[in-house]
């Protein structure tokens, strides 16, 4: 079995050691830069680490062994992962994540420096683009040698893309009058979530320590349907999760309309009165907590809910099927499986 607590704890501390490093930075330069440093510390704390764990394994199957520099490398990652989050936060408007309350949230509460409305949201912005500068700093000074680095420039380049692709096709479909479609949601998750949480991840770890590109390929193929799945299951968790336990609402999902796989596959099944009950309160920014159960009734009576199971299972069973195709060490292999679990059946 995978150490993975042991894993994230040495990813935790070179976040820790950062989030002081830029502390001191920050407030040398001007003592109202306190807000932000405490934004970014927070923004750093927690989470599952599964992105660093993907670029990590993509380092030990390419016959790599552990060091402190890919740990370093790895937890880029979760700077990545960090900045999406934030800026998602104010596109999606959320006001709380991991059950507390998100970067423009907090700097709109009373007694914030940063005040309500577009204000904190600038200053939320300004933290994200920060956490993204930051992420290709700690990338590119890890320590690992310059030539392994190198080879990465272009897949950084494109996770970037394919990841600002995704936000935008999102954000793009969301509340435009069309009935959501099965392939466009499953389009976004792709490049949204499948690529940059899974995909990228392990190609940049495999391409840092030089593997092939068959290995490259394997990953390809295990980490879109595994990124699909925990796109689905995050949109499960969005609609179905109890906030007490995912910290997040279960109602801005259905109150924004967003395209989600749950929401085409209930729209292509209702019929009638339940078509209609979609029309008038999927989407609806006033949506309360009433109206949200009965939208959730329908997903379940259609067979909706169960559908996306059912797409989610197949996609880990498929994910894990890829890595029986290409040459690892047994070790990475074992992480892999392990991982491809913990990835996709988190709890509602």
């Amino acid at each position: 079995m995978h150490d993975h607590t042991g894993f994230k704890e040495r990813i935790d501390r070179v976040l820790l050691r950062l989030a002081d490093e830029e502390e001191r930075e920050l407030l040398a330069l001007h003592a109202e830069l306190s807000p932000l440093s405490g934004q970014l510390r927070r923004a750093l704390a927690g989470g599952k680490r599964l992105r660093a764990a993907y670029l990590y394994w993509g380092w030990r199957a390419a016959g790599q062994p552990d060091c402190e520099g890919v740990i370093r490398a790895a937890a880029a990652m979760e700077l990545v992962h960090a900045a999406a989050c934030t800026h998602d936060d104010i596109i999606d408007d959320s006001r709380m994540r991991h059950g507390r309350p998100t970067a423009h949230a907090a700097f709109a509460a009373p007694g914030a420096r940063g005040g309500a409305g577009q204000r904190s949201t600038a200053l939320a912005m300004i933290l994200g683009d920060l956490l993204m500068g930051y992420a290709g700093y700690v990338f590119s000074s890890c320590g690992l040698p310059g030539a392994y680095l190198a080879r990465t420039v272009p897949l950084w380049a494109t996770l970037l893309r394919e990841t600002m692709a995704g936000e935008f096709l999102e954000v793009l479909r969301t509340r435009s009058g069309q009935v959501p479609q099965v392939a466009e949601s499953l389009e976004v998750a792709r490049f949204k979530t499948a690529k940059y949480t899974v995909e990228r991840p392990l190609h940049l770890g495999a391409t840092l320590g030089g593997g092939s590109r068959v290995l490259l390929d394997a990953f390809t193929a295990y980490g879109l349907p595994l990124g699909e799945a925990f796109q689905l299951r995050d949109d499960l968790l969005g609609t179905f999760g109890d906030p007490a336990r995912t910290g997040k609402s279960n109602v801005d999902d259905l109150r924004d309309g967003k395209p989600t796989a749950l929401l085409a596959l209930t729209t292509a099944a209702a019929r009638g009165a339940d078509r209609r009950l979609l029309t008038e309160l999927v989407g609806r920014p006033g949506l309360d907590g009433e109206e949200a159960a009965a939208v959730r009734a329908l997903m379940e009576r259609c067979g909706a809910r169960q559908q996306v199971e059912d797409m989610i299972r197949e996609r880990i069973a498929r994910a894990a099927g890829a890595l029986d195709r290409v040459p690892m060490p047994a070790q990475a292999r074992s992480a892999l499986r392990e991982l491809a679990g913990t990835a996709a059946e988190r709890s509602l």
